[in-house]
């Protein structure tokens, strides 16, 4: 009897009911992708598909007419609504629903299944799931528009608020997920197959890469960003100083302590001049062209409030233009947006900025708008104040007031900057020594140069915005996160470290072991998570059971980690995922079926075959398992280390997309004489590893090379080795073969502990076997 069936009994109204969620972090048994995994009993609604419930297709489609855009099993657009008019059940329309209302909101996925459980009434609903508690949140919303549209009740109207569902969904995105910066950049590594780990639920700190090739960044600042650079990106008046020692144009300027020392301050710099906060961002309290005295000083109140101090500058006559810097190099350029209005005769200033400016379908609050609403602030109303109008003042027809000099940075000019110009900006960033810079600089025209017009550099920032080159609101997009990737990883270093995954019914631990024993004898720091502890070379870093998600992301967010081995038990793989997007070897020891059935709805072969297969599927594919597209990605082969002796073992190698290594301890092994003399493999001829007269023997096509007798191989007992424990030295035998570890070293490794796999024990080892006796935490 399945688990399922006491807690579902099935429910005695037409309901979808959420028995569970499972939060598969990495590749797991449906997808290689971060999924959502609900379990959902939906009783009595399993005799009434939707073709049965009248009027549920008419207020689907309606309601949600972008689900148009699922092919589903057709394969064509409508093919979901298709199925939902000939008949499909309630799982199956929440697995869209789901995806669709993540899609309107701004969270990208497309992966889903619905499948029935051995409960009648039961279902698996899994979809994609890039941060937890939002696809939780769109699946409970899915459920309620699906209730309500199957209109139960006879509701003469029934209605359901997909906007609000939608608008309750993005606030989650905006809040919960990364930032369009930050964004840019993890979808360019993302493409580069550069691996992801973000390290805060909230927040956009993330890291690029595994173990001691991981590079961190938080939004647009990266570790290379050193905190001196930006400390001094902050104080605009020693930027300045800085900048103008190094030959770097910058307006004259001075630091001020009282609206009447600004006022002498620009009398003495000379009129009109601007005011901003000496430490202020994003334009907040920054005035331009101010010539007269209670201007300066009203200014000054306000940029005081917006700052610690305040600077008085020379006006440079121009429009502002932002600059990209990243690694010395110019990747993107914008001009600033001056805004004005044009009078009519009978509208005020208000309702002309609402009806000329504000309704440009451009403007708006998220990130999928290129430009800012205009707001009536302080500096806005200034400006107006300044022309001799206020907020209410009625315009004559065609009459121009400006009401924002520069505002959003959305015009891109990329194209046009002149080769002095982009000089100057790298200059200014590695005078102030940041590795990612928005260079603010004042110019009546981008294509001459700086000197020629009398332009200046006025601002260096920090962890510059990225999405005015992202989406400008003219002109061409920029590949800005690209550019920040290549220069963190260069050409053919994909931010990757050796991985081991091993499982299999019995004998991981061990096998984990023994390859993480090699790994450290070669040199390599190595992080081990296993049922008997997490380890990062002979350190202890937890002894309670190991072999699972967290400790796995924690050895890999190690940045001392030079290798990784990850023991992944069945339970593991099921209710979690692996902890990492491809690993450079997957080992299956053994399969016992009647090991992993009975419990958490696996009943069946097949079953426990798609389970295990994960680790299979997550090994590194070749060159030439790439598609023409994915050509141009750096890999390390991969290699899947499997028992010839077990025939579910055997069919899974079918869906290996690296090399094939089988290991054996019958010598006549028929499935090893096949491999090895058919033809060559991908890379070189077909490997196996052997024992044939208690004698480990590599196999490479027809040539053997006999390693270590097993008489040689240390063990802690007197007795000879069972078959168990020979299988278990031959797996890593073989993945550490796989890994390019030397055949001398690793049969150093083989006769010093080969047979004692239970724990680490540095103190019974020499120097060379244990070269970091000190160890580091994680």
């Amino acid at each position: 009897m399945s688990e399922y069936s006491s807690s579902s009994s099935c429910t005695t109204k037409k309901d979808l009911r959420f028995i569970d969620f499972k939060h598969l972090n990495g590749p797991n048994r449906w997808t290689y992708y971060p999924a959502l995994e609900a379990t959902v009993d939906i009783g009595e609604l399993e005799d009434f598909p939707s073709d049965k419930i009248s009027g549920f297709y008419e207020r689907l489609s309606a309601w949600l007419p972008s689900l148009i855009e699922h092919r589903c099993s057709y394969g064509e657009q409508g093919g979901f609504l298709r199925r939902v008019k000939e008949g499909t059940w309630p799982c199956h329309i929440l697995e869209h629903v789901t995806l669709e209302l993540q899609n309107l909101a701004g969270m990208k996925g497309g992966f889903g299944r619905a499948r029935e459980t051995s409960a009648r009434g039961v279902y698996h609903v899994v979809v994609s799931a890039w941060h937890a508690e939002i696809t939780k949140t769109a699946m409970h919303f899915a459920r309620e528009l699906i209730l309500t549209a199957m209109n139960f009740e006879q509701l003469s109207s029934p209605s359901y608020d997909i906007a609000g569902a939608v608008r309750k969904i993005r606030d989650m995105v905006d809040s919960l997920w990364l930032g369009p910066s930050t964004a840019c950049i993890v979808e360019a590594a993302m493409a580069r197959n550069i691996p992801i780990i973000r390290l805060l639920s909230k927040g956009n700190l993330v890291q690029l890469g595994y173990g001691n090739k991981c590079h961190h960044i938080w939004t647009a600042e990266t570790d290379r960003t050193p905190a001196i650079a930006e400390s001094i990106s902050r104080d605009k008046d020693l930027t300045k100083t800085l900048l103008q020692s190094c030959g770097v144009p910058v307006p004259e300027g001075k630091i001020v302590s009282s609206a009447q020392e600004a006022w002498e301050a620009a009398e003495d710099i000379g009129l009109p001049v601007v005011i901003k906060p000496c430490d202020g961002n994003h334009g907040r309290g920054v005035f331009i062209e101010l010539s007269k005295r209670e201007e300066i000083e009203s200014a000054y109140q306000i940029a005081l409030s917006e700052g610690s101090e305040v600077l008085v500058e020379k006006y440079i006559a121009g429009t502002e233009h932002r600059l990209l810097i990243v690694g010395g190099n110019l990747v993107a350029a914008t001009r600033g947006d001056s805004v004005s209005v044009i009078g009519d005769g009978h509208s005020t200033i208000s309702e002309l900025i609402e009806s000329q400016i504000n309704s440009d379908p451009r403007r708006g609050n998220t990130e999928d708008h290129p430009l800012n609403l205009i707001r009536l602030d302080s500096a806005a109303k200034m400006e107006i104040a300044h022309q001799g109008y206020d907020t209410d003042s009625v315009i004559p027809p065609g009459m121009e007031v400006l009401i924002q000099r520069n505002g959003n940075h959305a015009f891109d000019v990329t194209d046009e900057v002149h080769p002095s110009t982009a000089s100057i900006a790298s200059l200014a960033a590695r005078i102030i020594g940041l590795d990612i810079a928005g260079i603010d600089l004042v110019v009546k025209d981008i294509a001459c140069s700086l000197h020629e017009q009398g332009g200046a550099i006025v601002e260096v920032n920090a962890g510059p915005s990225l999405l005015m080159h992202i989406k400008p609101a003219v002109g061409t997009p920029r590949p800005v996160g690209q550019a920040i990737v290549e220069n963190l990883f260069p050409v053919n270093d994909n931010g990757r470290i050796p991985i081991v995954g091993v499982t299999g019914s019995f004998g991981k631990t061990a096998v984990s072991y023994l390859i993480a024993k090699l790994l450290i004898l070669s040199g390599k720091r190595t992080g081990l998570a296993s049922s008997n502890g997490l380890y990062l070379d002979y350190r202890q870093i937890d002894k309670n059971d190991s072999a699972n998600w967290t400790a796995a992301n924690r050895t890999l967010m190690n940045p001392i980690a030079e290798a990784a081995v990850f023991e992944n038990g069945f339970d593991t793989i099921l209710s979690e995922g692996l902890a990492y997007d491809s690993c450079q070897v997957g080992v299956i020891t053994n399969i016992d079926v009647s090991c992993h059935t009975g419990r958490n709805d696996i009943e069946t072969t097949k079953q426990v075959f798609t389970v295990l297969r994960t680790q299979i599927d997550a090994v590194t594919p070749t060159a030439a398992a790439l598609d023409d597209v994915e050509k141009n990605i750096i890999l390390p082969t991969g290699a899947a280390i499997l028992n010839a002796k077990d025939e579910m073992v055997i069919e899974i190698a079918e869906l290996c997309h690296g090399e094939v290594i089988f290991f054996s301890s019958d010598p006549k092994s028929p499935v090893i004489a096949q491999h090895c003399t058919n033809g060559t493999g991908p890379t070189h001829n077909k490997r196996a590893v052997i024992l044939r007269k208690n004698t480990v023997i590599l196999i490479t096509g027809t040539h053997e090379l006999p390693l270590i007798k097993v008489s040689e191989i240390s063990s802690q007992s007197s007795s000879q080795p069972n078959t168990q424990e020979i299988e278990n030295i031959l797996a890593a035998i073989a993945a550490t073969w796989a890994l390019g570890l030397e055949i001398n070293l690793i049969r150093r490794g083989i006769e010093t502990f080969g047979l004692n796999q239970q724990k680490f024990k540095p103190e019974n080892q020499d120097p060379l076997i244990n070269p970091h006796p000190q160890g580091i935490y994680l």
